[in-house]
């Protein structure tokens, strides 16, 4: 995985370089005031302030009549007190590049006598004493502050800021940005490699990776700091130097460590063994000594999943005990983050994967007809609904167009919708009319339950006749774009919604003239919030009208970019429900590419089908085809005929392929079957087999249907 370095804010002019936040403000020193003297902490050659000596609550007699007590700090991440000897301003700053800001109560007290001493009555009791154990301080030593307030807010903070991450590099990215540089100078997070999701159980080892680090830029480092100089052609972060991955051998003295749970110290003799273990035998980076490192487990619901490494630099104080809790909440709280990331990750992949195997992959290709569609998740709802869209080709080179949408945008509403998209299929192979099929979609959304609403338009296009049959079940009615630019809304019944139960529906048949396009589409295409379902139908129509004009009268604007044109005429708030859209550009077969036959059933059928195909492909120009296809044919009628009881129908159709369809009254469908040595029939469908490019059969409410393509040149 890649990392990504973290951008930080350069120094503010007059900022001490080596302060751990590296843009501590100075505020200047008012008029008359009297200077603070400069102490030096442990390990600390930098000189840093000391506040004066005086009563932590007792209020100073030369303070001002009108001085009035400072204002918190606003809400952010509050530096530690540990921050370089000193306090740190309010952490708010983290959020964007982790430059700070001087304490909001000094920089408006330190005017006056009384806002020295109200900064020293906070710092230290009388007489420079320790305000807790009341003892001398030790020369060389800073006065202790008020550290359990500013843990609390610090911790308070830093957990609301994981809080708002939703993915897992989000959460990881604020744990990254909270605690540095406020409570460490650099932090390592390694995570499980593979993450568990919920409950299950890892089946390898458990392997660590390192998934993301942050530190201080390298331009704020020094000859003490804890990273070795970069060179100039390598990357300036942690992952450069430092080992990506660890295998956690069981009983080593990391894994005893992350059994533990709780953060440790790494400088004893155990905790040092599992850092190494951890960064690797020949890791460059240099950790510093003392208790300037803290080792964190992070476990989430079920088990440990990762790591957090804080460190401090040498200059800087070294870690309290009290850190430790610090380290323990802030991996308690990124742990159970990361494992709510990783359960709703894996429901939003199995929600899109839902949503993708419950629509078409592709589309058909059916003869006379192009189709293009478009499918859009609702903006503010997850990437599932029940919006769908199909095309089913028919028998006679027909095709059924379906659109619906099942009320509600959920798991159910989805499978609601797989159902009904299931029904629908099916009842399209038995060939039955739009107003039937809608007729037992109502039916089986009773079956499912009282509640199971959905609208759906069901449509059937013949490329023959030119026409196409349409039957209503509450939906918005389609939108017809002529070729010349005209586009009109169909008038069609708009019927009951699916699932009202004892409502007829009606069909409607209009004419499909070659070039004009269909639109079939989802509520959620023109309405919303801000306008109605009508208007939104009629802006649909003119921007359909409009997008014509730009190809000519003579010329159809192409389907893709037909669709896409649609879905630009969505505003900013009109994403409120899934969209399915679906376009059909009627091309129709002309009189001419089809010829029509019927014949009687008795004996001399097939000749009679033979000589009348013969004529057809010498109309076409295409003898070259006429010994195999007089041979199929031939098979085909003669298992008509020995079974039907009235006329069978015989039809060619010329496009790109050459199709024949050979009908009669008998539902039984023919299978395809190895004949014995012994037999002297069960050989037609097997030439077919061998000789179409395609073959089926498909019943009917008459009958049924048998057909073969073969190509429509040798």
């Amino acid at each position: 995985m890649t990392e990504q370095p973290t951008s930080f804010e350069r120094p503010q002019p007059g900022a001490d370089p080596t302060d751990a936040r590296g843009a501590l403000l100075r505020t200047p020193t008012a008029p008359g005031a009297a200077a603070l003297p400069l102490q030096s902490g442990p390990a600390d050659d930098v000189p840093r302030p000391v506040a004066a000596a005086g009563s932590e609550h007792s209020q100073p007699a030369s303070a001002e009549p009108d001085a009035h007590r400072p204002r918190p700090a606003p809400e952010g991440i509050p530096a530690q007190p540990d921050a370089a000897g000193g306090r740190t301003g309010d952490g708010g700053a983290l959020d964007g590049a982790g430059s700070g800001q001087s304490d909001a109560g000094a920089s408006r007290s330190a005017g006056g006598p009384g806002g020295q001493e109200r900064r020293a009555g906070r710092g230290a009791a009388p007489d420079g004493q320790e305000r807790r154990t009341g003892k001398g301080l030790p020369p060389g030593r800073t006065l202790p502050m008020r550290r359990d307030g500013d843990r609390l807010r610090f911790v308070g903070a830093a957990t609301r800021r994981i809080a708002r991450g939703l993915d897992l590099d989000e959460i990881v990215l604020g744990l990254c940005r909270a605690t540095v540089p406020t409570f460490s100078d650099a932090i390592l997070v390694y995570l499980r490699e593979p993450l568990p999701v919920g409950d299950e159980r890892p089946a390898g080892p458990l392997v660590l990776r390192l998934r993301r680090t942050d530190r201080i830029p390298a331009d704020r480092d020094n000859e003490l700091g804890f990273m070795p100089a970069p060179v100039p052609e390598q990357p300036a972060e942690l992952s450069a130097v430092t080992n990506e991955l660890c295998e956690v051998r069981p009983g080593s003295a990391l894994g005893e460590v992350l059994r533990g749970v709780r953060p440790v110290f790494t400088d004893t003799a155990a905790a040092h063994l599992a850092l190494t273990e951890l960064l690797g035998e020949d890791s460059e980076l240099v950790v510093p000594d003392g208790q300037r490192t803290i080792l964190a487990p992070l476990r989430g619901r079920r088990r440990v999943i990762g790591a957090a490494l804080f460190l401090r630099r040498p200059e800087r104080h070294a870690f309290q005990p009290d850190d430790l809790l610090v380290a323990a909440q802030l991996a308690t709280h990124s742990a159970l983050g990361i494992d709510k990331a990783v359960l709703y990750g894996r429901e939003a992949y199995i929600a899109d994967e839902l949503q993708r195997t419950m629509l078409p992959e592709t589309l058909p290709r059916p003869t006379g007809v192009r189709l293009a569609s478009r499918y859009l998740p609702a903006a503010e709802t997850a990437r599932v609904g029940g919006d769908w869209y199909d095309a089913i080709p028919l028998p006679g080179s027909r095709v059924a167009l379906v659109v619906g949408d099942v009320m509600g945008h959920s798991m159910t509403s989805a499978a609601i919708m797989g159902q009904l998209r299931t029904t629908a299929q099916t009842l399209a192979g038995l060939d039955l009319p739009p107003q039937e099929v809608l007729h037992h979609l109502d039916e089986q959304a009773q079956r499912l339950g009282s509640d199971r609403m959905a609208t759906c338009l069901y449509a059937v296009y013949d490329p023959v006749a030119h026409r196409i049959t349409i039957a209503n079940a509450g939906h918005p009615p389609p939108v017809l774009l002529h070729l010349g630019g005209r586009s009109e809304v169909l008038r069609v019944p708009p019927g009951a919604p699916i699932g009202v139960g004892g409502v007829d529906f009606e069909a409607v048949e209009l004419d499909a003239p070659a070039g004009a396009t269909l639109l079939l589409y989802t509520d959620g295409l023109v309405e919303s919030r801000l306008r109605d379902v009508w208007t939104g139908i009629e802006q649909l129509r003119e921007k359909l009208s409009a997008t014509a004009q730009l190809t000519g009268p003579d010329h159809p604007p192409p389907l893709e970019a037909l669709c896409d044109e649609v879905l630009d005429m969505l505003g900013p708030g009109d994403r409120d429900d899934d969209i399915a859209l679906l376009a059909a550009r009627f091309d129709g077969i002309a009189p001419s590419d089809v010829a029509y036959w019927t014949l009687d059933p008795e004996d001399a059928a097939p000749g009679q089908a033979r000589r009348l195909a013969r004529r057809a492909l010498s109309r076409w120009g295409l003898e070259e085809l006429t010994d195999s296809v007089e041979l199929l044919i031939s098979e085909v009628v003669t298992n008509a005929v020995r079974y039907a009881s009235r006329p069978v129908t015989l039809r060619l159709l010329r496009t790109d392929v050459l199709r024949c369809e050979v009908g009669d009254d008998v539902p039984q469908l023919p299978r395809l079957r190895q004949a014995r040595a012994t037999d002297e029939g069960g050989r037609g469908l097997y030439l077919v087999n061998r000789l179409a490019r395609r073959w089926g059969a498909t019943r009917l409410s008459t009958g049924k249907v048998v057909w073969f393509e073969v190509a429509g040149r040798p």
